[in-house]
């Protein structure tokens, strides 16, 4: 038999003896068998798995294998994370880090992540996000907690902590955190009278202590305190879709309700819920969610479980003053001094961003003077720079207006479109929606948007807030003299364009209730 290698031959049964000194080989019946050739040395195991420790250095101390392969970002955090989340999960930093990312919407459903502090406070991401958007001022800026599915909607206080926010939000949620204008927020401190009428004031003795209704709110402007609530509201029935009236008291010990029409007395008196532990949300499409017999909805839950329909309570107020005094009171009593507080900061706030220089790469215009014989020069003074813009804008706009209201001797004169560039114009929005805009942005006097009519052609509609209530007013154009005109009050004072208009009621009321004081602007980050 012919073998390839180097092989030895073994016979299996034989045995050397050494007994009488010699060598007796002894041949037996063997088989024999074929075993490789190898040297003298020890003996070899089989190869076992290698434990690599997570750690950079093992338990002896010695530099672990794993160390010498670097660790890998991930170029793309947000495919890491659900679709839906309103926290980009994948993008964290280190557990180590007191660093946290965000992600916050602005008007125009595009959304922006910045990082932030664990203790961040909504009124610290405002600021950030009003430098990082270069926005005009730093005042009435807030954070929308938004739950489109449920339709809920509130403004979050000063104060809070986002992170913690976020923490009671389901992740399978769409909850999201909008960044718009609210100039409503401490606008009970301003007007308490139209938020506070005394029809709702409890006259309790317990509460008034002999103090008359005026006297209770000018005590809310001076210690930040709410009188006691009372009124009617719809209840929604739990698991039903019927609507009840009952007769509701808001205490500083909590809501009530009475049992037996408006009875005050405490057999009568049924305990609702805690104000500590709740959160008022404003209710949007309540009509067609739940049913609800007028549009002026709201409702509190627990702040400290994630939102849910069963643990909602749906309230329903007769009108937007009825429902707007009931969620100031219920804010108003759950933080007392602490939104005092926050209204006085935001007071002490600066208005505008001038000096402010930008960080983040983009290029500034810088402001010149060029009506010197030695040329032009660069203008330092952020008011005289600001001057000078407003005056070569206004100049430039009359130009351009007077050139779009001469006669139309040419077919291809075009009217002036300076308003589509401005903050106050929607563009071709519905009613419905523009009462929408403005409520969301606070129902203060003077807050105004103008938007295309879209029952007649070539016409404008302004839309203002009075009294809790929005008034839309039709601009018409005309002619006068061969030049092109807008008129609100059929001809009797005419604007060469929209923006003259703005400018001119925000100084004079003319036929409207209020000048204009604040433009319902879209925020785009």
């Amino acid at each position: 038999m012919e073998v390839a290698g180097p092989w030895t031959e073994v016979f299996e049964g034989s045995e050397r003896k050494e007994k009488s000194g010699v060598a007796e080989t002894l041949l037996g019946s063997s088989t024999l068998t074929l075993a490789p050739l190898v040297a003298d040395s020890p003996c070899v195991r089989r190869s076992q798995p290698i434990f690599i420790t997570s750690s950079r250095y093992d338990q002896q101390g010695v530099e672990s294998f794993s160390s010498s392969v670097p660790s890998i970002p991930n170029p793309f955090p947000e495919l890491c994370s659900p679709s839906t989340s309103p926290v980009l999960i994948g993008s964290f930093p280190p557990p180590s880090s007191e660093k946290h990312l965000i992600k916050v919407y602005g008007e125009d459903s595009y959304s922006k992540s910045v990082w932030v502090s664990r203790r961040a406070t909504a009124r610290d991401v405002c600021h950030m996000l009003v430098q990082t958007a270069h926005c005009s001022d730093q005042e009435n800026w807030a954070l929308l907690e938004l739950h489109p599915t449920l339709g809920l909607e509130r403004c979050l206080e000063d104060h809070e902590v986002v992170l913690e926010v976020q923490a009671t939000w389901s992740l399978k949620g769409d909850t999201r955190l909008i960044f718009c204008k609210n100039y409503a927020k401490y606008e009970f401190f301003r007007k308490p009278v139209l938020f506070f009428p005394e029809s709702m004031i409890s006259d309790s003795a317990d509460v008034s202590k002999g103090m008359t209704s005026s006297e209770l709110i000018q005590n809310l402007l001076r210690s930040g305190t709410c009188p006691e609530i009372q009124g009617f509201l719809h209840v929604k029935e739990p698991s039903r879709k019927a609507w009840k009236k009952v007769y509701f008291f808001l205490r500083r010990s909590g809501l009530y309700c009475s049992t037996k029409g408006s009875s005050k007395e405490p057999r009568h008196l049924q305990y609702v819920a805690d104000l500590e532990d709740l959160n008022v949300y404003t209710v949007v499409n309540s009509r067609k969610l739940y049913g609800a017999p007028a549009d002026f909805t709201f409702c509190i839950k627990p702040s400290r479980n994630p939102v849910r329909v069963q643990d909602l309570k749906i309230l329903c107020a007769e009108n937007e003053q009825t429902r707007t005094c009931w969620t100031s009171a219920f804010r108003l009593f759950k933080y007392g001094k602490q939104l005092q507080c926050n209204y006085q900061l935001s007071k002490a706030a600066p208005r505008s961003l001038e000096g402010t220089k930008l960080t983040d790469g983009k290029a500034s215009l810088v402001a010149m003077d060029f009506s010197g014989k030695a040329g032009g020069r660069v203008i330092q003074n952020p008011t005289e720079a600001q001057n000078a813009e407003r005056e070569e804008g206004q100049a430039w706009r009359r130009r351009e207006a007077l050139r779009c209201s001469l006669p139309n001797l040419n077919s291809g004169a075009r009217p002036s479109s300076i308003h589509k560039i401005q903050p106050w114009f929607h563009g071709g929005v519905s009613r419905r929606e523009a009462q929408r805009l403005i409520e969301k942005q606070g129902l203060v006097d003077g807050m105004f948007l103008i938007r295309e009519s879209q029952q007649h052609g070539q016409c404008f509609v302004l839309s203002l807030c009075y009294q809790l209530k929005t008034k839309h007013y039709l601009v018409i154009p005309c002619e006068d003299g061969g030049r092109k005109y807008f008129t609100m009050d059929d001809g009797l004072t005419l604007f060469i364009d929209l923006l003259q208009l703005v400018e001119f009621h925000q100084i004079n009321k003319g036929i409207l209730p209020v000048c204009l004081k604040h433009p319902c602007v879209c925020v785009a980050l």
